[in-house]
């Protein structure tokens, strides 16, 4: 037969999947997992959302939406950026929606992207950046940043920056690290951007779950909307994962081309669930707040607990619900510490290598689960340690 995809071939597996797979066969063996390795917030999506789905149901609507989102929706998300960033966006033109902002980060490097084109990427990131690079026919370009200045971006950024690059890509609050970029960081985007004619995308997807800090939206910036794409959704800030929702605002010829893969791939997002979406935006945001100061609380508990356990060491994060943890007294190698932390501890977490160079030596744990389970957690990260140590 004739081969398939060389293209497809050559993206490297996710470096977790070795990991995940063995969390899911001690489970089915009877083994009492914790995992810590996910993204899924587990709350559930507030009552008043929900009830927007259902109206939607009850009033029929299960047809073909718009391939671009309702209007109701793409007005809400104008709206949003006007009122928190004092962007002015036109939702005819400006707004994409679609399921997931995963997609449209897709959809984003698709648009702006040439063959050869370079994305600079800081490292440690998320884990499908590099791969959507390469898939929309572009050439990653990873730049690590410092564990020590809490991951920072530094004017260093500039040295990765040649006549091929086109795209420099942002987020903030950082998944794996919870960095939240202040505003030397975004004035140091801002600066490259307009020095070397780039483009910025800005992922903006934990922008609610800030705990220290304020968000920054590098749109907002003076010259900025010309050359940003701002991708954002509904999953994290509104626990919507299973919705699968998100949007993005930018330029009008760029979100016309990311409109013109979405119409000849995916069409669009569902109906009803664009009614929740909207719903969400311009609704109540008191179920929002809560579930932010309860993710504080548990970064406030693991951060402590954590530290206090020798051989541990853990930095507070400012955002999103992750903590990149080191085990100087386990190792340095995260695949063999997320190993360790699953065969003797039974708990899951995603090694750091899997977010880049610069994640090697740590383990993200998500504290996206229950306090309860958490205790449990720390409970059995403090009888490794100190079994190790005897």
């Amino acid at each position: 037969m004739k081969s398939l995809s060389q293209l497809l071939q050559n993206i490297p597996p996710s470096a977790t999947i070795a990991v995940n797979d063995k969390a899911k066969s001690l489970k089915a063996a009877g083994r009492d997992v914790i995992s810590l390795a996910g993204g899924d917030p587990d709350f559930d999506t507030p009552a008043h959302i929900i009830a927007a789905a259902k109206a939607a149901l009850d009033a029929g609507d299960t047809h073909y939406p718009p391939s671009r989102g309702t209007l109701a929706i793409r007005r809400a998300v104008a709206q949003k950026m006007s009122q928190e960033y004092g962007l002015t966006v036109d939702p005819a033109t400006q707004v994409l929606v679609s399921p997931g902002a995963k997609f449209l980060i897709y959809a984003t490097l698709a648009a702006l992207l040439n063959p050869g084109d370079e994305v600079i990427i800081f490292e440690p990131y998320w884990v499908s950046y590099v791969p959507m690079v390469i898939m929309a026919g572009g050439t990653p370009v990873t730049v690590s940043l410092d564990p020590a200045t809490q991951f920072s971006i530094t004017e260093a950024v500039e040295d990765a920056i040649t006549p091929r690059t086109k795209v420099i890509m942002v987020n903030s609050p950082n998944n794996p690290t919870g960095h939240v970029i202040d505003a030397t960081e975004a004035a140091i985007v801002r600066e490259l951007a307009i020095k070397h004619d780039l483009y910025v995308i800005s992922d903006e997807i934990y922008e609610k779950l800030i705990f220290e800090g304020e968000h920054i939206n590098l749109a907002s910036l003076p010259d900025m909307a010309e050359r940003t794409v701002t991708v954002n959704g509904h999953s994290k800030a509104y626990a919507m994962t299973g919705w699968r929702l998100g949007w993005a605002v930018g330029p009008a010829e760029i979100i016309g081309l990311m409109a013109k893969l979405q119409s000849q791939t995916v069409t669009s997002a569902a109906s009803f669930t664009m009614a929740a979406g909207a719903e969400a935006l311009s609704g109540p945001q008191d179920e929002v707040e809560r579930m932010r100061q309860a993710y504080k609380a548990r970064r406030d508990f693991m951060v402590d607990a954590l530290n206090a356990i020798p051989g541990v060491e853990c930095d507070r994060p400012a955002g999103a619900f992750y903590l990149f943890v080191r085990f100087p007294g386990l190792g340095t190698d995260s695949m063999e510490l997320a190993n360790i932390l699953l065969e003797e501890a039974e708990i899951a977490g995603t090694p750091g290598i899997a977010f880049g160079k610069a994640g090697e030596g740590h383990v993200r744990f998500s504290i996206a689960t229950s306090m309860e389970e958490l205790k449990r957690a720390v409970a059995r990260i403090e009888k490794l340690m100190r079994t190790r140590s005897a």
